[in-house]
């Protein structure tokens, strides 16, 4: 676990860095860009971009409600660019190459009905998420989620989320960076869970690849 933490560390450094040089020379336009980037599947950490924007808020330099407004406006732009090239072209691209990543069109038209019936709370859920908020727009797009409600619920999904952030960078002042000790654990659980949930599906979709060849073989006999 202390090389991982390391190892993060490492690769978040000079995001930290290129993310409090941005913000700091753009101002509220600075904070729109870096949630506009985090949110259309870049993972740059709104726990760096909306506390250091807190921090700045503490010392007068910011307003707090003109960063959560810039920050939710930004995901919300992000996750469109996001939704819409999973509409456009993330059906096309799994139909056509998902048998090679053993994504089957069945499955396809499972996530349609998932998102049908419940993509109203798995957007929601998945924005207070991390890792899981950066990728959640691109499968709605590929399903065809209806747009209004993904914009609604974007957007009232993320504002709460961007007004915590900033209000704890807010509080910590000086100590703003403190907060991502805290969420590389939880980030470490997150990773975790979908390696484990990966494994499960890459070992189901081989197991039944493996009893259909069984079946077709035993068929021919």
């Amino acid at each position: 676990m202390g090389y991982i933490s390391a190892f993060i560390e490492a690769i978040l450094t000079p995001v930290v860095n290129w993310v409090v040089n941005l913000v700091g020379s753009l101002s509220y336009f600075g904070v729109f860009l870096a949630m506009t980037i985090e949110s259309a599947c870049i993972p740059l950490p709104s726990e760096i971009i909306m506390p250091f924007s807190g921090y700045l808020v503490s010392r007068g330099i910011f307003n707090l409600h003109l960063v959560a407004l810039a920050g939710a406006v930004g995901n919300l732009i992000g996750s469109l660019i996001a939704y819409y090239a999973g509409y456009f072209g993330g059906r096309r691209f799994i139909l056509r190459f998902g048998k090679y990543i053993l994504i089957r069109p069945e499955e396809l038209s499972r996530a349609d009905r998932f998102f049908a019936r419940f993509g109203v709370w798995a957007v929601l859920i998945c924005r207070v998420l991390p890792i899981v908020r950066t990728f959640i727009s691109l499968p709605a797009g590929i399903t065809k989620m209806r747009i209004m409600p993904f914009i609604l619920l974007t957007f009232f999904g993320s504002l709460p989320w961007c007004y915590l952030l900033t209000y704890i960078g807010m509080l910590l002042g000086e100590n703003w960076s403190s907060i991502r000790t805290y969420f590389h654990r939880f980030d470490l659980v997150i990773v975790m869970i979908l390696l484990l949930l990966f494994v499960w599906w890459l070992w189901s979709h081989i197991h039944k690849k493996r009893n259909k060849k069984v079946a077709a073989s035993g068929s021919i006999r």
